[in-house]
């Protein structure tokens, strides 16, 4: 990894010089991660039964591409240092930064990537939206909103400050111009109160490149996001899409998820071709533990996977329908290994492993 100088650019316009939003899949020059460290978000003894998950996570990871790690200070990179060498990780492609931070959704606070096409150097810009918390939910939020300044200084990456309030986990690209989105987060009063749906949607296409944007409706019960598009579908390639559902009526779930798959079956692409959908079973969503913000359920899903370079990273949860998953996601991705991560304490917190990794690029000397 390098560390240069960096720009802010005055660029209304992305699209037009040729940058796009890349699909997840497209190989990345490293991933961001925040070490868990808010007693707020976890509270007793769950932070060291979420830092045993990170660890599962960087363990895998790391054999497979960079990682860049934000620490919130010496202690806490001392600590993960020590943490390392118990598990005999190999830290030499994972970069500890010290940098004030408050709390662990890379997905979320860390710049959203876009790359230029056609360049043979791989033009990148990060950009830079505003992140209040998910409606100012959780505060203080201030230091995870200067994360991507922070991370273009550092890596020399030029940096495109922008207004609206987007968080990464509400956007999902199968890189060919295609977004799935959802109202219940994009639409909220609690974002952007001041832009309505034409505004929100040029933005997207202006600064991502996007040229076609499928609405779904709602989110899962318990999600704090408001409805983030990475509990509820994903692109496993340009023409397919994974979307969760639930056949039980009683379920809390089911009467949202049912009308997003409706939406998503009768979607077409950029060509007008319609997609090829398939489903997997929720997981329990149910916890016995009123979570961080007093919700009985979870955002437990599997579509809340992680695309690596050479892997993908599934979260399970000790629930019947997690061999169906791994299953489904072997098929659609022979070409990587698919690993199975244990994210039963990680979703207590109100996120899984999609929420807490950021694809990087540009960053590569």
């Amino acid at each position: 990894m390098s560390s240069n100088s960096s720009s802010d650019l005055l660029i209304d316009n992305p699209a037009q010089q040729g940058y796009r939003l890349p699909a997840e899949w497209t190989r990345h020059d490293a991933t961001l991660m925040i070490w868990p460290s808010n007693r707020a978000t976890w509270p007793g003894g769950r932070l060291r039964r979420v830092e045993s998950v990170f660890l599962d996570i960087i363990e895998v990871l790391s054999r497979y591409e960079p990682i860049c790690l934000l620490a919130e200070n010496s202690r806490v990179r001392d600590r993960i240092n020590g943490y390392f060498s118990d598990r005999d990780i190999d830290a030499r492609e994972i970069e500890i930064c010290i940098q004030p931070v408050n709390d662990v959704w890379a997905r979320d606070s860390g710049p959203i990537c876009i790359l230029k096409e056609g360049d043979s150097n791989s033009s990148c810009l990060f950009t830079d939206w505003e992140y209040n918390a998910w409606g100012r939910k959780y505060l203080p939020y201030e230091d995870d909103n200067r994360i991507p300044a922070f991370l273009a200084s550092h890596f020399g990456v030029d940096r495109l400050d922008l207004d609206m309030v987007l968080e990464g986990g509400s956007v999902e690209t199968n890189g060919d111009g295609v977004l799935l989105t959802t109202e219940s987060v994009l639409l909220n009063s609690n974002r952007n109160p001041n832009m309505g749906k034409e505004a929100i949607e040029q933005q997207l296409m202006d600064v991502l490149g996007i040229e076609k944007i499928i609405w779904l409706k709602r989110g899962l019960a318990g999600d704090d996001t408001d409805g983030h598009i990475d509990d509820l579908a994903r692109f496993l390639n340009k023409n397919t899409i994974l979307a969760m559902k639930t056949d039980d009526p009683a379920d809390l779930n089911h009467e949202a998820l049912m009308e997003n798959l409706e939406i998503l079956r009768s979607s077409t692409d950029r060509q007008g071709n319609e997609f090829e959908i398939v489903t997997l079973p929720m997981p329990e969503t149910r916890t016995e533990e009123p979570t961080v913000d007093g919700s009985g359920e979870v955002p437990a899903s599997y579509a809340n996977f992680y695309i690596g370079n050479g892997v993908v990273l599934v979260p399970i949860f000790n629930d019947p329908n997690d061999r169906e998953a791994l299953a489904l996601l072997k098929h659609y991705f022979p070409r990587r290994e698919v690993v199975g991560i244990n994210c039963t304490e990680l979703v207590w917190g109100q996120g899984s492993i999609h929420c807490i990794t950021q694809p990087l690029y540009g960053i590569r000397s």
